[in-house]
């Protein structure tokens, strides 16, 4: 309660707007992403009008399918304070094994194709698992940064992807197969419902379970997770597993839309999924950050892409664009904290 000069007396905070001023403040800084993808989807209504159409708003969902389902993996791995950048590799190794384990089940005559590459499929995602165990478990065991240790993984996957396939594609794939990366159920594109279940997926466990906030505990402070009885190293080690079999999924999705598997595939993915995270929200730093502000991040990161495109902006500009926006998420997540902080 406040006293006025006549005597009266008031609640506190019912005397001027400057709670109310806070609270929008607050709202405006908590939301920035969401208002800029905003005014760019207005402006770009009026830009150009091919851009407001069902077929291009599926495109755009489409396109950030493959590279998505990575990012709200890696939003686990950078919350728990890790990152992984092999998993771009891991995408390429996917599509080659898959390929060559249809193929070669399929020549030999123990299965045909159309089996085999389930077979394929199922291979590949082991090896992605086992690739996130290992990751996990030198970083764990040993103590490397996962930034070393991933680096490292990225360049030997790549090699292992190129050796095998001898640095051609592999086409040795059945037709049905295609479904999985360009089919379509109700005129929605495969690769954009998978997303959409993953998002679904991933956000539940972080937001509703007891491994998601073990997740956000362990990358907020390691010591006092571990103080209360949370298994950090088995937690870190779920994340890092975690984060590859989405690639391997999204290696299935690329290899299934181009009917071949190559080790060029995934190039750069890491980069694109870090930066969703990141300008979502989710602080390198670790134990800050949401599967919400991620979805945000891609729908922005595809809705700018798409948007220059259309406006046939050059690609190397559009790099320039990206590298700016990392930098400037990263600065407003981190000003955020220090703020919080004080």
């Amino acid at each position: 309660m406040k006293s006025t000069a006549s005597g009266t007396v008031k609640p506190a905070g019912t005397n001027s707007g400057t709670s109310s001023s806070f609270s929008w403040k607050r709202s405006i800084n908590k939301h920035v992403l969401e208002i800029i993808l905003a005014v760019i989807v207005i402006a770009m209504t009026f830009a150009s009008s091919g851009f407001l159409t069902t077929d291009n708003l599926l495109n755009i969902l489409r396109n950030m399918a493959m590279q998505g389902c990575i990012a709200f993996g890696m939003t686990m791995v950078i919350i728990a304070g890790e990152i992984d950048l092999s998993i771009g590799s891991t995408v390429a190794i996917t599509g080659v094994i898959v390929g060559l384990t249809s193929g070669k089940l399929a020549s030999s005559g123990i299965m045909p194709m159309s089996t085999a590459v389930i077979v394929g499929i199922i291979v590949s995602f082991i090896v992605a698992g086992l690739i996130g165990l290992f990751n996990g478990w030198i970083l764990s065991k040993y103590k490397v940064p996962s930034f070393i240790i991933t680096l490292a993984m990225l360049n030997v996957i790549y090699g292992i992807a190129a050796v095998l396939s001898k640095g051609f594609p592999v086409t040795t794939l059945p037709s049905w197969y295609n479904v999985f990366g360009a089919g379509e159920v109700f005129s929605i594109p495969i690769p954009a419902i998978i997303l959409l279940l993953v998002f679904a997926f991933v956000f539940v466990i972080m937001n509703y379970t007891k491994f998601g906030r073990s997740v956000y505990a362990v990358g907020g402070n390691p010591e006092s997770a571990r103080l209360s009885g949370i298994n950090v190293a088995r937690v870190k080690i779920i994340c890092m597993v975690s984060v590859q079999l989405l690639a391997a999924l999204s290696g299935v999705l690329i290899s299934s839309q181009v009917m071949s598997g190559s080790f060029n595939f995934g190039k750069g993915w890491e980069m694109i999924a870090i930066s969703s995270v990141i300008i979502g929200g989710t602080s390198l730093f670790g134990g800050v950050g949401k599967v919400w502000g991620t979805f945000i991040g891609l729908i922005f990161l595809g809705v700018l892409i798409n948007a220059m495109t259309l406006l046939n902006i050059n690609e190397y500009v559009q790099y320039i664009v990206r590298g700016l926006l990392i930098l400037v998420a990263v600065l407003i997540t981190t000003i955020q904290l220090m703020k919080k902080r004080k």
